[in-house]
């Protein structure tokens, strides 16, 4: 197996773990959380109210382990472009540092909300608290997704174009179409199961 496949591999891994973490955030002790939920306490208290304490912590930590997991299997397809166009594969490097570095810190920013949340009672002075928080951060969830959209259009645009040894069909094995696919059904971690797909398919590919 060669290195670029090793790291496609272990991005596998790095993204189901990384979904794992988005679950610990997103399914509060058994409900659903969503971000509209923000502007009601009612509901906010409501939903984390069997979440524990130890899960925004446990998805912190491990979440900033499986981000630096999955960021290889991008640099690897950074390292396989180099052959067949190297200006796109600068694009898909800066996009993937664009999209991993503030993603890195927007995941722990949420884990970190979700806990003062609960640490602090749940009361409207807590959500309101942070909410403000995650205001003031959003930039860093706006410019993570802004990175993944400029990769995954750029390795699209190659892959469909014929520019690359892979058959346009391969395309389907892009980060943004599969979770355009699973979003309808409200899977928790979608982003982050489209990427596993995408680089066990790309893994047999290339």
């Amino acid at each position: 197996m060669t290195d670029i496949k090793i790291l496609m591999l272990i991005a596998v891994f790095g993204h189901l773990l990384c979904g794992y973490c988005d679950c610990l955030l997103i399914y509060a002790g058994g409900e659903k959380f969503n971000f509209r939920l923000m502007g009601d306490n009612e509901k906010m208290r409501r939903v984390f109210a069997k979440m524990p304490l130890k899960n925004p912590l446990l998805s912190m930590l491990l979440g900033c382990l499986a981000l630096c997991m999955s960021s290889g299997g991008y640099y690897a397809l950074h390292l396989w472009m180099k052959q067949f166009s190297p200006p796109a594969a600068v694009i898909l490097l800066i996009s993937a540092a664009i999209f991993f570095i503030p993603g890195t810190a927007h995941h722990v920013f949420c884990g970190v909300a979700e806990w003062f949340y609960i640490r602090l009672g749940r009361t409207e002075e807590a959500r309101a608290a942070i909410t403000d928080f995650f205001q003031q951060t959003s930039a860093t969830m706006i410019v993570c997704y802004l990175g993944m959209l400029a990769f995954s259009v750029t390795l699209f645009v190659m892959v469909v174009s014929g520019a690359t040894a892979l058959p346009a069909w391969a395309c389907i094995f892009n980060i943004l179409l599969l979770s355009a696919v699973l979003f309808p059904l409200r899977v928790g971690g979608a982003g982050n199961w489209a990427g596993a797909f995408m680089f066990l398919g790309l893994m047999f590919l290339i």
